[in-house]
């Protein structure tokens, strides 16, 4: 599959080890070197800016998608190719969904579990067929992904929905995954559930 933008999902922290930066900026890197854009949530800070940079640096288009009630001062970056103001957080990530050719998701909390959980539930629901790739570098992920073999194997989550989501252990392994996505869902169970 060919990817030309990837929304990016991660933390707007470093973290509490250096690793976590450097994975960020390794990842905007690569998007440069393959000449992917990206798609972000529009942040000067955390694990954001570390890939943003990379990626712009290495010629990257940047769009930043942020709501208005954010900071300008201390939140919002300044020098990015594009950026769209909107008014919620639901519209920001409908944005992003719409604007980007595939999904990645580095290490984060809240907000990015929300955006993460937003658009692969809308890949099992088939309103989009892009894949969704959470990069599972250091493990840190480890114990969500078995929570998520739980959902599947107590009942809740057809394997074929499990299957959506791409786990990478590496950058390089995310791209790998992202070339060979190929979108895979149920069409007997879509068309149940859609009008």
């Amino acid at each position: 599959m060919q990817i030309y933008s990837i929304a990016l999902f991660c933390g707007s922290a470093e973290g509490n080890k250096a690793q976590y930066k450097t994975l960020a900026a390794e990842f905007g890197a690569a998007c440069a070197q393959r000449r992917i854009d990206l798609v972000y949530g529009g942040a000067r800070i955390g694990l954001m800016v570390a890939a943003v940079m990379a990626a712009q640096q290495g010629g990257s288009k940047i769009t930043g998608i942020a709501p208005r009630f954010f900071s300008s001062g201390e939140v919002l970056a300044d020098n990015l190719e594009e950026m769209i103001m909107v008014d919620s957080m639901s519209e920001r990530k409908q944005l992003m969904e719409n604007k980007a050719d595939a999904f990645v998701i580095l290490p984060g909390s809240y907000g990015t579990m929300d955006e993460f959980f937003e658009v692969l539930t809308d890949a099992q629901l088939g309103l989009h067929h892009k894949p969704v790739c959470i990069l599972n570098a250091f493990g840190f992920y480890t114990p969500l992904l078995a929570q998520l073999a739980r959902f599947r194997d107590e009942g809740f989550l057809h394997p074929v929905h499990f299957d959506l989501l791409l786990v990478a252990e590496t950058v390089e392994d995310v791209f790998m995954k992202l070339e060979n996505y190929r979108y895979n869902n149920n069409s007997h169970w879509l068309d149940k559930i859609k009008a």
